[in-house]
């Protein structure tokens, strides 16, 4: 029944399922990188003063809730963005340097605005909608 002699049914098991979930990605990414990189419904608050990285304009940190990677980037005196941090390309998980973010699977740069600046080309990162309260020292996420 099986063509490849050499294949344990786990082997087989295993390939498979690893072949179905790649193809479930795929269809969910599609070109515009919202599908697959941006949950459906997030709403999370973040208190500022939690981050210190965010105590400067330009700086960038890391909040994970629920699974869901976002980086927050303070991009004013008053004001902050949202991103996934999934990767639009292949779905992984990027991570933070310097001057934006960066991809450990295949190499995609992205600078602190979420637009791709080099490596595997690829889309910009999915950004989220944030709303500010200066008097409690927060900022809400949402999707």
């Amino acid at each position: 029944m099986s063509t490849c002699s050499s294949c344990s049914r786990r082997d087989f098991l295993a390939a498979g399922s690893l072949a179905a979930v790649g193809a479930f990605l795929a269809a969910c990414g599609g070109e515009s990188g919202t599908a697959a990189t941006g949950p459906v419904n997030l709403n999370l608050t973040v208190t500022l003063a939690n981050f210190a990285a965010l105590g400067a304009v330009g700086g960038i940190a890391q909040v994970t809730t629920s699974g869901t990677p976002v980086a927050v980037v303070r991009s004013g005196t008053s004001s902050y963005r949202a991103f996934s941090m999934v990767c639009p390309h292949q779905g992984t998980t990027i991570g933070i340097n310097a001057t934006g973010f960066r991809c450990p699977n295949h190499g995609a740069t992205f600078n602190s605005n979420g637009a791709w600046t080099g490596g595997e080309r690829t889309s910009g990162l999915f950004e989220f909608t944030v709303t500010s309260n200066t008097t409690a020292g927060t900022i809400t996420i949402t999707s």
